[in-house]
């Protein structure tokens, strides 16, 4: 499988991941998920907040990944375009942890600017 796949992968289970040490340094409730996220404060509904947007990013990624290769673009720049991705997705996570607000705008950022240069990828190499 090429990189920029094994990326898809890390892009899904990113998520998950973000809201894990939300979930396990706090009360959490399996009963009343949502209810319980939305009582959270500070770092848990950053968490959140950043888990949700992690949903939110996915799609673009994935389907720019996928029309890339299918159109036969360079595998060295869906590559290197989407391990940059996941670096930046996983940097702005932790902004969000932090409460870095303006830096993690940026970092949100240059990561859409990934997915579109995947994703037009056709138009600027011809």
């Amino acid at each position: 499988m090429e990189i920029a796949y094994w990326c898809v992968v890390a892009a899904a289970l990113l998520p998950y991941l973000t809201v894990l040490p939300a979930k396990a340094t706090g009360r959490y409730d399996n009963a009343a998920p949502r209810d319980w996220a939305e009582k959270q404060t500070g770092f848990r509904r950053r968490a959140v907040a950043a888990h949700l947007n992690g949903f939110e990013a996915f799609p673009l990624f994935a389907a720019a990944v996928i029309a890339a290769d299918v159109q036969g673009m360079p595998q060295d720049a869906i590559d290197t375009l989407a391990v940059a991705w996941v670096v930046l997705r996983i940097g702005y996570v932790g902004c969000y942890f932090a409460g870095l607000a303006t830096l993690r705008s940026i970092v949100w950022i240059a990561a859409l600017a990934m997915a579109l240069a995947i994703l037009t990828m056709p138009a600027w190499l011809m």
